[in-house]
């Protein structure tokens, strides 16, 4: 079943426009049409969070002789609705790579039967799993056809820009190196720290979000902005991204990872310091259950199958995983070679390990990491596929405990009844006061209402050592109006802003209290035409004609010169030399050409 594109959810607010160099519609309405025949009506669809987008391409579109009508709507809910409908021509949405790896960038939105795809084209679908098998000085080539199928010869999307990524924070309260900004990892809440220490105990630490309806707490039944973050810091994975999006075992369920020969086997040593957090009368308890390897394979498993859960959303970005299971004979870590060729598995596990592995076991009562007795996982892919460490640091790929999910999830999978039954990780729960989750990663939610969700430290996650969280309790509140959002930072209410529009970028540098940290990032907005039942839908002249009516230099002159270019959702992380330039004799000749078809 082809599902909805989930949009962007940048909260860009509306900018003046007779402040930049884009025309007004009635300043276009004069505007010379490209061709003797009329050109269709286009519909826009997008959110009011998307308004200054949606304006100037409607008048850039008027300025080329189309009439353009507006579907704003106030939230994604009904943008959701609308774009279900199939009420428009072009959807203003976008995509951040939150795993630094260009297969993410195109497997879901793109694909025949994507999680977030309403296309499907057979020599797209090749050209993602060409790149897919790739090294990167190998898929460059293939990404850049792949974009020239996609946009240059198909115009399935309309590139609009690739934004900056910024955060701004009270550098009074919170002590600077403690605050890290990811180009793809959502923001970590544990190595923050108050300024005063005593703090960390007492005082919580305020963050917001735009969204308050949570789509699920369980990370494989979500992948949008309203849960990306919270489940980040939730629930542990096997590996994490730095912040420059390198694959890492810091801050992660394993001491150390080797990839095998052949690019298929890909081994964990597992750390036996983390238990999950639970929620009793309000507060974070630490449960004494381990998190497992059992919990791993049952995790990755439940993560891989698309029927393992009603309404699953991340299915796609771990079908590359085939198997996954415990490693016992410590005989093949010492006989298989790295990838690299620089020695065996075994060497390379226990190159940053404390203690040498003496014994791989499978019980979790055997397992001592300070005596050398560890669980070892072994993930095996379909293919040859090393982008698939990159889907085991998302989100998606955090560890749930198997005891606690399938007592929760006891209903009929063919007859489940979302307006009745409670599925793991439903807000509902929580809203009710009956908290089922069991977190893995260093904090758990234990309340939420419209207004805010609380967290507490996980008291089970690497207690005593540096990678405990440093401050205790963690609010986020629900701030939908990015205005209102940065006026709460400023004001003292919130502490740290995620997500900080580049327009307000002069209003932090100018309060003395406040700090900006800002880098390029790997989101990418565009416009995702309708494939079925317009008339767009059915011309590929007509939507090119579109395509180079959009002038991005433009646009970036409304974003004050802080948007970078995009010619699709891979921009960011390859470069294949395309770029989108307007062209007025373009849009006539494919306009034409739409004409005589």
């Amino acid at each position: 079943m082809k599902k909805k594109l989930l949009p962007f959810l940048a909260t860009t607010a509306a900018l003046i426009l007779g402040a930049c160099s884009v025309q007004t519609e009635s300043d276009v309405s004069q505007g010379t049409n490209t061709s003797s025949e009329e050109k269709p009506t286009i519909e826009i669809l997008g959110m009011s969070a998307n308004e200054t987008d949606m304006n100037i391409v409607r008048d850039q579109l008027i300025k080329n002789g189309f009439d353009v009508k507006l579907n704003t709507q106030p939230d994604y809910s009904s943008f959701s609705a609308q774009q279900d409908a199939g009420n428009f021509d072009l959807a203003v949405t976008g995509w951040t790579t939150v795993t630094g790896n260009p297969d993410y960038a195109v497997r879901s939105l793109f694909t025949t039967n994507g999680d977030y795809s309403i296309m499907s084209d057979p020599e797209v679908d090749a050209l993602i799993n060409e790149a897919a098998l790739e090294t990167p000085e190998e898929y460059q080539e293939t990404y850049k056809e792949l974009e020239n199928v996609l946009v240059t010869e198909k115009a399935y999307i309309v590139p609009l820009y690739n934004s900056l990524k910024a955060q701004a924070f009270d550098k009074n309260l919170l002590k600077e190196e403690s605050i890290h900004l990811s180009k793809s990892r959502a923001f970590a809440w544990e190595p923050v720290s108050f300024s005063d220490e005593t703090k960390n105990e007492t005082d919580s630490l305020m963050l917001t979000q735009t969204m308050s309806d949570l789509t699920s707490l369980d990370p494989i039944k979500a992948n949008d902005g309203s849960i990306n973050q919270l489940n980040t810091n939730m629930y542990v994975r096997l590996v994490n991204l730095t912040d420059d999006d390198q694959v890492t075992s810091e801050g992660a369920l394993s001491h150390s990872h080797a990839i095998a020969e052949g690019n298929s086997d890909f081994y964990f040593v597992l750390r036996d310091d983390i238990n999950f957090a639970a929620v009793e009368n309000g507060q974070a308890i630490d449960t004494g259950e381990m998190v497992s390897g059992q919990d791993v394979i049952f995790s990755l498993n439940r993560a891989k199958d698309s029927n393992s859960v009603p309404d699953h959303r991340t299915y796609t970005l771990h079908e590359h995983i085939d198997t996954v299971e415990l490693v016992t004979n410590l005989s093949e870590l010492e006989s298989i070679q790295l990838s690299n060729g620089s020695g065996t598995v075994l060497e390379g596990l226990e190159e940053n390990l404390d203690m040498p592995i003496a014994d791989a076991v499978e019980e979790i009562a055997e397992v001592d990491n300070t005596s050398g007795s560890y669980q070892v996982i072994k993930v095996t892919t379909t293919e040859p596929f090393p982008q698939v460490l990159n889907y085991l640091a998302h989100q998606s790929a955090g560890i749930v405990s198997q005891q606690q999910v399938e007592s929760v999830n006891n209903y009929d999978i063919n007859s489940f009844n979302p307006s009745i039954d409670i599925a793991y990780g439903d807000q509902r729960a929580i809203i009710n006061g009956t908290n089922h989750l069991y977190a893995s990663g260093p904090y758990i939610m234990t309340t939420k209402d419209d207004y805010e969700a609380q967290f507490q430290a996980n008291p089970g996650y690497r207690p005593e050592t540096q990678e405990a969280p440093n401050i205790k309790n963690v609010t986020v509140r629900f701030i939908s109006d990015p205005d209102s959002a940065l006026s709460s930072l400023r004001s003292g209410e919130i502490y740290l802003l995620y997500g900080l529009d580049e327009t307000k970028y002069e209003i932090v540098e100018n309060d003395d209290s406040l700090a900006l940290q800002s880098i390029p990032s790997n989101a990418v907005t565009y416009m995702l035409f309708n494939t079925n039942g317009r008339t767009v839908s059915e011309s590929a002249n007509l939507r090119k004609s579109i395509l180079y009516s959009i002038n991005q230099e433009e646009i970036n002159a409304a974003y004050e010169g802080k948007k970078l270019p995009a010619y699709s959702t891979v921009s960011p992380l390859v470069d294949t030399g395309n770029e989108l330039v307007a062209d007025p004799a373009k849009v006539t000749e494919y306009f034409e050409a739409f004409i005589n078809e």
